[in-house]
């Protein structure tokens, strides 16, 4: 797992209308249009956004006609998953912990 490049991808999705931006093309690839009218913000923001996050490896841009319709990549966002994942086994373990500490509890009160 690479470390910077995943600093990279939540520095990027850190500020809002690009949060906003990953939301939508989550439900499905979309054009530079359909963005602005979905975020009611001007399309140069948007375009300056969307070139952002294509830097960044976020999303990926095709031509249809006259349109860029973009989508997101899905590699840095499963990279992102498997780093939150690795969290999960630590809860667990604290969870279980504390289980085994109510019942220790529990037990000493009854008679």
């Amino acid at each position: 797992m690479n470390t910077s490049a995943m600093q990279l991808t939540l520095l990027t999705i850190s500020e809002p209308n690009r949060f906003n931006i990953v939301e939508l093309l989550k439900k499905g690839p979309r054009s530079v249009g359909d963005i602005v009218q979905a975020l009611s913000i001007g399309q140069p923001q948007v375009s300056r956004h969307l070139r952002i996050l294509s830097e960044a490896g976020l999303v990926k841009v095709r031509r249809q006609a006259q349109l860029r319709i973009y989508s997101l990549e899905a590699q840095p966002f499963q990279e992102l998953d498997s780093w939150f994942d690795s969290f999960s086994e630590l809860w667990e373990e604290r969870l279980d912990q504390f289980e085994d500490y109510m019942s220790e509890i529990h037990g000493k009160e009854q008679p």
